[in-house]
């Protein structure tokens, strides 16, 4: 069974950078597609970014150019640079698995992700 821990989180001044790990284990597949999703208190589950095994990446628009995805398969471990950080990135950070992803050539934030972690506190103020 896939299990994945997040990790990476904190407190960072506006304008500041965080690495978020995500680290999984129980891999039943050679393929897969991870996705970085946040929730801030109040607001719906945001998909960020989501990479494929073979290092495909796509993001929403609000963070292209800020976030980016990227995977180390030896470590089993996918990360999520997060520059240029804003007090609305506020959230807890969340990574999940598709299901449906069999080596397809993109990956898809959709909302079907599950295998969820338990989530990382990220907190942009001065």
């Amino acid at each position: 069974q896939l299990q994945l821990v997040e990790s990476g989180g904190g407190l960072v001044q506006p304008g500041g950078s965080l690495r978020l790990s995500c680290a999984a284990s129980g891999f039943t597949s050679d393929y897969y597609a991870i996705g970085w999703f946040r929730q801030a208190p109040g607001k719906e589950r945001e998909g960020l970014s989501c990479i494929t095994s073979h290092g495909s990446t796509n993001y929403v628009d609000s963070v292209k150019g800020r976030f980016a995805i990227s995977r180390d398969n030896a470590k089993n471990t996918v990360y999520l640079q997060m520059n240029s950080l804003k007090p609305e990135d506020t959230a807890v950070y969340y990574c999940a698995a598709d299901p449906f992803f069999t080596g397809q050539a993109m990956c898809v934030l959709h909302s079907e992700y599950d295998s969820w972690g338990q989530g990382t506190q990220v907190t942009v103020s001065s």
